[in-house]
């Protein structure tokens, strides 16, 4: 197969070492959203779910579904800090449509920690009912 001036000179990892490189460079994500202050609170509240969830006596399902909803947050607030970072790099100054890309992202995370908020208000008010 011919190169074209796009193509990278980088020889690229394969089986194994790609997993590890991967798993390398997702780390490195997470390390990145760690700085983050709304990631960190959404860590806590993932802990302080579970914690709720033991006193009301969740069942496995609902643990389940918390912990599938809670990885949908912190993937979206990811990908909401990937938007915020190419705005901010790409058009430092003040745009209507770098704005826009921002909030929108931010709606994004608003739906998912609403979506948590009521599947926990659900599992503590059926633990009552």
């Amino acid at each position: 197969m011919e190169k074209t001036p796009l193509d990278s000179n980088i020889e690229k990892a394969s089986g194994v070492r790609r997993i590890i490189a991967a798993t390398r460079y997702s780390m490195q994500g997470l390390l990145r959203l760690w700085k983050e202050e709304a990631f960190r609170h959404e860590v806590y509240a993932f802990a302080a779910g579970l914690a709720l969830f033991a006193i009301v006596g969740a069942t496995a399902a609902d643990y389940f579904i918390f912990l599938i909803l809670m990885l949908v947050l912190f993937s979206v607030e990811a990908l909401n800090t990937a938007i915020e970072e190419l705005v901010d790099r790409i058009s430092p100054e003040v745009s209507t449509v770098g704005r826009h890309a921002k909030d929108l992202g931010s709606f994004a995370v608003f739906c998912l920690l609403a979506a948590n908020g009521l599947f926990a208000l659900y599992v503590v008010i059926k633990a009552f009912f």
